[in-house]
């Protein structure tokens, strides 16, 4: 059952998937329906289970499911069968763990690993640049950990 995110506990489980780009503004709207008959419909046989999603910065698509439930395989498969659609729909790639996301003043940027570490080392990007840490796993994380200086991030390896 589809549930506004602010009431869901703070435990609630997360996942984020990052857009290799920016929403468009005429894809918003059908993107946001899309998102909520998905969520709306997703364990739809258990009356317990309630779940939410957020489009952030429209770049972000982020799925909330309260953990009093138990997700099996088949939840979680249904859930990714439904990004790999919107991959393709929108063109875009969401299911890319090893791009970096990072802020650049007012803007978001997206680049593959390989291209971030030119930027620390051209210095184009430094160790205050805020960057997405996209495994965070709940609610509370989501809040206060997602983003957050290169330095208190995974990323710092790479300073």
């Amino acid at each position: 059952m589809f549930v506004n995110q602010e009431v869901l506990p703070e435990d609630a489980r997360i996942w984020i998937y990052p857009s290799s780009r920016k929403f468009y503004p005429q894809e918003l709207e059908e993107l946001n329906e899309k998102l909520m008959s998905f969520v709306s419909s997703w364990k739809s046989e258990d009356d317990n289970f309630k779940a939410s999603f957020q489009l952030l910065h429209n770049r972000f698509v982020v799925f909330y499911a309260d953990e009093i439930s138990q997700l099996s395989n088949i939840d979680i498969d249904a859930k990714v069968a439904f990004v790999l659609e919107l991959q393709q729909e929108y063109d875009i790639e969401l299911l890319d763990r090893m791009n970096v996301c990072f802020k650049q003043g007012e803007f978001i940027q997206y680049k593959d690993v390989k291209e971030f570490r030119k930027l620390l080392k051209s210095k184009s990007v430094n160790d205050k640049t805020i960057v997405f840490n996209n495994l965070i796993q709940t609610k509370e994380e989501l809040e206060n950990y997602w983003e957050v200086p290169i330095t208190d991030s995974w990323y710092s390896r790479f300073l």
